[in-house]
């Protein structure tokens, strides 16, 4: 199969499909929070990357997943490690979660980013 130009995408927000990640999927979720992952690929369950927004309000979990690459488009984000250790992130920045991390995911103000989360 040859692609062309018609296979190449662009990623915003109107291009891509909304996802909702369903509370139970964490292990602790505080009151408010809020965020939607707008998908531009999909290969797998754990390997799909597009466009991310997240309001104010925090999720922990014991295991993150998959290894994920974000860039911060806008906003402020907190990582906090299963011992409170913690780094924030915020509009121009990019970090990488990596996957089995525990811990607690934290928007700090109303936030969106690019991400890539990988096996």
């Amino acid at each position: 199969m040859t692609l062309s130009i018609d296979d190449v995408t662009a990623v915003t927000f109107e291009s891509t499909r909304a996802h909702v990640p369903d509370p139970s999927d964490y292990t602790t979720v505080t009151p408010g929070w809020s965020e939607t992952e707008y998908r531009a690929v999909e290969i797998a369950d754990d390997s799909l990357g597009g466009l991310w927004e997240g309001r104010p309000g925090a999720v922990s979990f014991d295991e993150w997943p998959y290894t994920e690459f974000c860039v911060m488009l806008e906003g402020r984000v907190a990582v906090v490690d299963h011992a409170g250790r913690r780094r924030e992130f915020g509009a121009g920045e990019a970090f990488v979660v990596p996957k089995g991390f525990r811990g607690t995911w934290e928007t700090i103000e109303p936030s969106r980013k690019y991400f890539v989360a990988m096996r």
